[in-house]
């Protein structure tokens, strides 16, 4: 493992400074297991998810959906343990099937579908993205057929490209495959009234906001985006003794009195696009630490991915379904508009409706379905922000990280306390439905 990681790390930092020298890293990859294979591709695409504008937090959930459920349904066709996701996820047809009698190598199998699925997924990314991605795979196809017969060899890399070409196939036609303008319409109508969101960045594209129609998407396990529903948010009012005036009070009272532990938590949390691999990325990223940390083999390790990735991908349309039914208005506009005309929040206010919170629902969500693999007292370490300077955080389980995830977004200025609450419960529902899928045999 400490081959590949150390060349994964070095094809990133040099993508970032136009691919200089990787350095005697590529020199170790030798003979890779298929979850080590599995493992660098995720630590790249958490790598191209900062770096590729499209990739707002609902599109990144999408992603890592159709991939875990990709490179899943790959290592499922050749198990005895796992069984397939057709016929259980929406519109997914079983994929195509492994030849009978022959041979077949699952990393390079592996290998094969992520990196279809990421030049596939990824290729909006920019030029340094894009040599990353053939960097790697330049490094990787020689090291997984290493000592392999050649027809082996080239009939594991056709399956895994077949298998991921069924599943991008799929994808197309689920209504987040385009994203044009970064995401934001190019044509939309402000809701009228001040309970409504309204702009709250100078951006000329932030105008109007982000992915309006993504709660229509067609959803992975859950139903549909509206299987999950919320009741409306508190009544708006600019009462002082109104529950409405009390929330928006206490997200002011907050910021003004934050601890260093709470500036900590809200930016640890914070998973801004561009700046960090976004908050499913964040969640994907603690399922890698732990597959990594606990040695999980292949099978495990994919089933871990593809839930998770079904998971937060349901709760962003889930979510984004909500928060346009209910197209509720950022704390920094009431705020200044009721109670301090100069107030600053911690975090940057994303461009898109307040309730409910989006961290809080795809957070429970990921909680309760890792939750549901690991158990509910399964302790772990988070070094997803490490990299950017942020000192690991400690859990004694995944729904604590997810409260902590929710309430960041008070410290940091950005939701009502209902809507991390709500959001939180939300989660709770949409990781049920991942949770109802059938894995194994």
């Amino acid at each position: 493992m400490r081959g590949i990681r150390q060349f994964v790390a070095a094809a990133a930092l040099a993508a970032l400074a136009w691919f200089g020298t990787l350095g005697s890293a590529a020199a170790q990859l030798e003979s890779p297991e298929p979850q080590e294979v599995l493992q660098g591709w995720y630590q790249l695409v958490l790598e191209l998810v900062r770096h590729t504008p499209t990739y707002s937090p609902p599109v990144a959930s999408r992603s890592f959906a159709y991939m875990g459920v990709a490179v899943f349904e790959a290592v499922a066709s050749g198990s005895d343990d796992l069984t397939s996701l057709a016929g259980q996820l929406h519109g997914l047809t079983p994929v195509p099937p492994r030849e009978a009698g022959k041979s077949y190598d699952d990393g390079v199998i592996v290998q094969a579908v992520m990196a279809l699925s990421a030049q596939n997924l990824f290729s909006h990314t920019g030029p340094t993205g894009q040599r990353a991605m053939a960097k790697l795979e330049e490094k990787l196809r020689p090291a997984v057929a290493a000592g392999l017969p050649a027809d082996v060899v080239a009939r594991s890399e056709a399956y895994g490209q077949a298998v991921a070409r069924h599943i991008l196939d799929w994808s197309q036609s689920d209504g987040g495959a385009d994203v044009e303008n970064m995401g934001f319409p190019l044509d939309y109508a402000l809701t009228p009234g001040p309970a409504h969101w309204v702009p709250t960045s100078t951006i000329g594209q932030q105008q109007v906001p982000l992915l309006p129609e993504w709660g229509k998407n067609r959803t992975f396990a859950m139903p549909q985006g509206a299987s999950c529903a919320l009741p409306p948010p508190l009544d708006y009012s600019e009462d002082k003794e109104s529950a409405f005036y009390k929330e928006a009070l206490e997200v002011y009272q907050v910021s003004k009195n934050l601890t260093p532990e709470q500036t900590a938590i809200a930016r640890f949390w914070s998973d801004d696009p561009m700046l960090s691999p976004t908050p499913p990325g964040h969640w994907i990223s603690i399922a890698r630490q732990i597959a990594e940390r606990d040695k999980l083999d292949l099978e495990r390790s994919v089933e871990v991915l593809a839930r998770v990735g079904i998971a937060v991908a349901d709760s962003f349309i889930g979510c984004w379904q909500a928060k346009y039914q209910y197209d509720l208005v950022r704390p920094v506009t009431y705020i200044r508009r009721t109670i301090d005309p100069k107030w600053e929040t911690l975090l940057i206010t994303p461009p898109f409706p307040e309730y409910p919170s989006g961290h809080s629902t795809q957070s429970g969500a990921a909680a309760v379905v890792l939750a549901n693999l690991f158990g509910e007292n399964f302790a772990f370490v988070d070094t997803t922000r490490e990299g950017d300077g942020l000192k690991p955080r400690s859990f004694p389980n995944f729904w604590a990280a997810a409260e902590e995830a929710g309430i960041s977004r008070l410290y940091g200025g950005i939701h009502y306390r209902t809507a991390i609450e709500r959001g939180l419960a939300q989660g709770r529902c949409v990781g049920a439905y991942t949770n109802a899928l059938k894995t194994r045999k």
